[in-house]
């Protein structure tokens, strides 16, 4: 239960409640976090809030290719993408995201694609092309950000359209299609906003629910 009330769900099949995927294996979910949420600094302060983002992403050992302030619905909302290292280290995972805050819970859909087969290939070519010493560039959050997984040329959202089949670029896709079509329940419009400065930011848990009385997103 989430305060997602629709959402363009066309080409996906649900497999449990909340989860869908598509027929190239992408997942699509949507959460409620009934805490408040774990973000380092107001969606109105976009500049601390990407660096310490790419700091936190960095030390977990993966790497935030973008980090958006936007909208969902009518509520201002965080768009970002992680690529994550795949535990038995052949390739990565694409992790594309919007968070919408409120003061003391956020709802997010979230978007995940992994590489298989041959990893590597956008990476490959655009380094060919570029060459070595343009294609590792510092972090643009951050120059001082280092760790997790390298900043490069290749995550830019120009090369997508050379590599329609890459889960960055199938995660940029999905997002850019089904956010317009996302509506809120109006009672978690009216929510407070997001504050972080009034109250300690707690880690997220692993899994929550939201409470009664939302209605099911269809």
């Amino acid at each position: 239960m989430t305060p997602i009330t629709h959402m363009d769900l066309t080409g996906f099949t649900e497999q449990e409640p909340g989860v869908w995927t598509d027929a190239n294996g992408l997942v699509l979910s949507v959460h409620f976090f009934p805490l408040v949420p774990d973000l380092p600094a107001p969606l109105d302060s976009p500049e601390p809030l990407r660096y310490a983002l790419a700091r936190s992403v960095a030390g977990a050992g993966a790497g935030l290719i973008e980090a958006v302030v936007g909208r969902v619905d009518t509520l201002p909302a965080l768009r970002q993408l992680v690529k994550v290292p795949r535990p038995n280290g052949q390739g990565q995972v694409i992790l594309g995201s919007w968070t919408i805050p409120r003061a003391g819970s956020s709802t997010v859909v979230k978007a995940q694609a992994a590489e298989g087969g041959m990893t590597g290939l956008r990476e490959a070519v655009i380094l060919g092309r570029v060459g070595p010493e343009a294609y590792f560039t510092p972090h643009p959050y951050g120059p001082d950000v280092t760790g997790g997984l390298p900043h490069h040329v290749a995550d830019h959202e120009q090369w997508d359209a050379e590599f329609p089949d890459h889960p960055l670029t199938r995660v940029r896709e999905v997002l850019a299609r089904i956010t317009p079509t996302i509506g809120l329940h109006e009672t978690f419009k009216t929510l407070p906003p997001f504050a972080p400065q009034a109250a300690a930011v707690p880690d997220p848990p692993a899994r929550a629910t939201g409470p009664r009385g939302w209605f099911r997103r269809k």
